[in-house]
């Protein structure tokens, strides 16, 4: 009599491929240089997805991608994904941002409104055809969810570029760091005014009202710890901000969010929060990349979202480099600057697809619209490294200035 397997089992082959498949393509390829592992693992997802694997081999896939199986990992990629959205709240660093805030505001705003303003333009021509629009989604929401998807810097895939390219704690690192960060902020900001609900307008303001005492409790609570412990009560932190801000009908990310950009980053040790962001990328977010990649759809036909995910494309990179370039002519940036610092700005990948999740888990977006903003953020986290190496190479003369 055959074996058949339980869900236990098909879970575990389900965490076999999540694992294996980008890894062995990632070392087999050597891609690093153009396509780290998780840029490599996001593309995984996809091609895991019912649009390619489902399509190809649909009863292997409705086997071991069950609604069980999907059940099951989906629990892990949304405390993944909280966990990963709470580092990159924690990373902001707005003491430095306030003591350059002139220049910091400038290069910032103009970075996020140029791609802003291009990325709803493109939203506004999709939206002239159908297939695009969620059920939930009015107008407004989607083409400024579309537009703020344009203008996304994704921080933590930033910090991570940054790293590999040896600039990170370099002054010209942290002045980028900086304008991210602020760009990070709006991008929430944004994100909970598309989800306000005015039949939960009350839960909001209560859960806003809520959360600014428990965010005063609690960092009155974390300086009287020892780190060691702040690790841990920062866990039940995340975990009651990311129940209340879903409650409130905002979403558990925004609570997610809001909990790490409260408390202080030097609460913490800079070395253990970059070695506990590097293995949640390593152990548990390869889930998360699955889990995104069997949401992808391409019922409007393969040949439109591919043309949508490559004119919203050219609006993110375009309105990324013209903006950031318009900051250094009013600032007077050396030649070459404003290229660099464009480049690594329009990084897009992680956070640029959880927001992307949530427009999608709101109905605001189709699985249509959200497969196009995620090819998108592929194309351009892997255009990052290939750009910005040689152009730092040829201007190492930057990698000194703090702005």
């Amino acid at each position: 009599m055959p074996h058949v397997m339980n869900t236990t089992e098909l879970y575990l082959i389900a965490m076999l491929i999540i694992f294996s498949a980008p890894y062995l393509i990632w070392r087999g390829l050597k891609t690093d240089h153009y396509a780290p592992l998780v840029v490599v693992q996001i593309i995984a997802g996809i091609l895991l997805g019912p649009g390619v694997l489902g399509a190809a081999f649909p009863a292997y896939y409705a086997t071991v991608f069950n609604p069980q199986v999907i059940t099951a990992l989906n629990g892990v990629a949304w405390w993944a994904v909280m966990i990963f959205v709470f580092i990159a709240g924690l990373e902001l660093d707005l003491h430095q941002a306030w003591e350059k805030r002139g220049e910091t505001a400038v290069t910032s705003g103009l970075a996020l409104i140029a791609p802003l303003a291009l990325g709803s333009l493109a939203a506004l021509g999709m939206l002239q055809f159908p297939g695009w629009s969620g059920p939930k989604g009015q107008t407004w929401q989607v083409v400024l969810g579309i537009g703020m998807a344009c203008a996304v810097t994704a921080l933590p895939i930033l910090i991570l570029l940054m790293e590999k390219m040896e600039i990170l704690r370099q002054p010209i690192g942290q002045r980028i760091l900086r304008y991210a960060s602020l760009d990070d902020i709006a991008i929430w900001g944004v994100l909970a005014l598309i989800l306000l609900d005015w039949e939960r307008v009350g839960r909001q303001a209560g859960f806003l009202v809520g959360f600014a005492v428990a965010a005063w409790a609690v960092r009155w609570l974390m300086k009287r710890l020892p780190e060691s412990d702040r690790w841990y009560v920062a866990l039940i932190w995340l975990a009651a901000c990311g129940f209340a801000g879903d409650w409130s009908g905002l979403h558990f990310m925004v609570g997610a969010f809001l909990a790490g950009a409260v408390l202080d980053h030097r609460w913490f040790d800079q070395a253990k929060m970059d070695l506990f962001r590097n293995h949640i990328l390593l152990a548990v977010m390869p889930v998360f990349f699955l889990s995104t990649g069997l949401r992808t759809q391409w019922d409007v036909g393969g040949v439109a979202v591919f043309a949508a995910a490559g004119v919203l494309l050219v609006a993110s990179v375009a309105g990324k480099l013209a903006g950031v370039h318009l900051a250094g002519r009013i600032l007077k940036w050396e030649k070459g600057e404003a290229s660099v610092i464009g480049w690594l700005l329009q990084t897009k990948a992680l956070i640029m697809i959880i927001f992307a999740n949530i427009l999608l888990d709101k109905q605001i977006i189709t699985n249509e619209a959200f497969t196009a903003l995620l090819l998108m953020a592929v194309g351009s986290t892997m255009l990052t490294t290939p750009i910005v190496k040689p152009q730092l190479a040829r201007l190492g003369r930057l990698l000194g200035k703090s702005g």
